[in-house]
């Protein structure tokens, strides 16, 4: 039996990977591969206890089994992400909102840290020759995203890449300048060719219609973008963090706390980056102790489309 992600390494999300299991008629031993979508804490938490428990296999792809921007400790990762807020614009009122609500755990810190047993190929059946199960490489929400489709059951299991309401958190890393926006777009449009009949995300709900969703997901991106456009051609020379208040989100800016504001921030920044490679923006990074604050300038009218 394999097991697609795990969950946040938490004594609550233990209990309930074993209970679910057991009310599907299989025991946690009986898990023979862990195949993780992606690096991030509430997929692959867990794996390195199911390995232990069950003896079984974990594979991830490689671009995010073996990432350059992984900090060693609970300290290094504070401190690379307060700097990387520092670059954007943050001010003091928004180091003290990020610092409100859950952060970091220092006591499940280190199960982030996952030595896989396989990486997981594009487009290849990672349960062998027999298996309808097949990886498919969807980077964006991170660099090594896979998504997995089953053909017998004509089932697409998307992880973070598509969610059925909400849009995924497309945010670089801190020191990380990929378009990941790029690649995330590039990602959704090699899986309009997938003739899934239920797509199964991470989060929230299984739905149907896989293309309409690819298709949502593109128009809100173009519309984001445009509003990108409005918020730099509207204060020429602003930051990334004064571009993120700017946008329409689904709670006031001031109520954006903790991590959730941090996310808000690195998406108006995966947006940004995203107009500076394809040459609608242009960054004049700003001298600040030394270092470049972010200074964002319109270099054309509107923003692309995409559909």
């Amino acid at each position: 039996m394999a097991l697609i992600d795990t969950g946040w390494p938490a004594p609550e999300a233990w209990d309930g990977l074993v209970s679910g299991l057991a009310e599907a008629g299989w025991d946690i031993t009986d898990v023979k591969a862990v195949l993780i979508t992606h690096g991030h804490g509430d997929h692959m938490g867990l794996a390195r206890r199911v390995r232990e428990a069950s003896g079984a296999w974990v594979a991830m792809h490689e671009a995010d089994a073996v990432t350059a921007h992984a900090p060693g400790s609970l300290e290094e990762f504070q401190r690379a992400s307060d700097e990387n807020l520092r670059l954007r614009g943050g001010l003091a009122a928004d180091f003290s909102a990020t610092q409100q609500g859950q952060g970091p755990d220092a006591s499940t810190f280190d199960d982030f840290a996952l030595t896989v047993d396989r990486y997981l190929p594009d487009r290849e059946k990672p349960l062998g020759a027999g298996s309808d199960l097949v990886s498919i490489h969807t980077p964006g929400h991170t660099l090594g995203h896979t998504s997995f489709f089953d053909s017998g059951r004509n089932v697409l299991l998307t992880g973070d890449h598509i969610l059925p309401r909400i849009t995924p958190n497309i945010s670089p890393a801190p020191g990380q300048d990929d378009d990941l926006l790029g690649i995330y777009i590039n990602s959704l449009r090699t899986l309009t060719d997938i003739p899934a009949e239920e797509v199964l995300p991470a989060h929230e709900y299984r739905f149907a219609g896989l293309t309409g969703r690819i298709n949502g997901l593109l128009r809100h991106h173009e519309e984001r973008l445009a509003e990108v456009m409005t918020a730099v051609h509207t204060s020429p020379g602003c930051t990334s963090v004064a571009v993120a208040e700017a946008l329409k989100w689904s709670r006031p800016w001031d109520q954006m706390v903790g991590p959730q504001r941090r996310f808000a921030i690195g998406e108006a920044y995966s947006h940004l980056i995203h107009l500076e490679q394809t040459g609608y923006l242009v960054n004049k990074r700003l001298a600040s102790n030394g270092n470049g604050v972010d200074s964002w300038y319109p270099l054309r009218d509107t923003g692309p489309k995409l559909l």
